[in-house]
This record gives structure tokens, C-alpha cells and sequence, in this order.
């Protein structure tokens, strides 16, 4: 298991829109399903996301190209953009037990509420899990 997470470059915003953030997810959804993974936790922020993925290790990095080139190939096709849409490659690190689990998830869970951006972590539509 690993948490994931992925920033825009320079770190520009790669969610403008709900819209955006839905097929995101949709992509989420798609990669996760082809690719066996289960995802505990995500979150959606304004410049990056973070997620929790469930998977095995030869799958994580191919998961990852998709998920991140698909997208960013509709964004920048949506907003008339060319180039890199995400910083470099994304960053992982292992989740070793359910205890690094739990304090890992809700560490991605919380990530907006640090951020400011609403009270608590239920409160913040782009939380979910797959």
C-alpha cells in the first residue's frame, strides 16, 4: 500500500472546476479498476491531489502514467494548454501497517482542512475512497 501524491507544475492549479475534479475521479475510478487497485483515501486539493493506493508494486508506476497522462491530456485539451500539466514524477511512500494507514488516511482526508479551505474533512466534497 502507498500514499501517492501528485502536484502541478510550477505548482499551478490542475482542478479549476468542478467539472475537472469529477473526471479526475472518473479516471480514478477507470485506472483502479484495470489495474486492481483499491483506494481508501483520496483527496482533491487546487494544485495537487493525494491518494492512498492499494496495489502491487509493478502496477503502482503504470497506474500512475495513466492516470496522470490521461488527465492531463484532457486538461490540456479542455483549456487549449501544451505542456506538462504535473511536476515531475509523482512522489510514494509505503504504508506499512493499519496503523501508518489510519494516521496516512486521515492525513489525506485532512489535507484541506489544513488548508483552509472548509471545517472539517467530511466537509469537503473531493474526499472520497474506491
Amino acid at each position: 500500500m502507498y500514499h501517492v501524491t501528485t502536484r502541478g507544475v510550477a505548482r499551478c492549479d490542475i482542478f479549476l472546476d468542478d467539472d475537472d475534479r469529477q473526471r479526475f475521479i472518473r479516471i480514478l475510478h477507470r485506472v483502479a479498476r484495470g489495474r486492481n487497485w483499491r483506494c481508501p483515501a483520496y483527496t482533491l486539493m487546487t494544485n495537487h491531489y493525494h491518494a492512498i493506493v492499494d496495489c502491487e508494486l509493478e502496477s503502482l508506476s503504470a497506474g500512475m502514467a495513466k492516470l496522470n497522462g490521461s488527465y492531463a491530456h484532457q486538461f490540456n485539451e479542455k483549456y487549449a494548454r501544451v505542456g506538462h500539466l504535473f511536476q515531475g514524477r509523482f512522489e510514494a511512500w509505503v504504508v506499512r501497517d493499519e496503523e501508518h494507514l489510519a494516521s496516512a488516511s486521515e492525513y489525506v482526508w485532512n489535507n484541506p482542512v489544513r488548508a483552509g479551505l472548509c471545517d472539517t474533512a467530511a466537509d469537503w466534497p473531493w474526499n472520497g475512497r474506491i
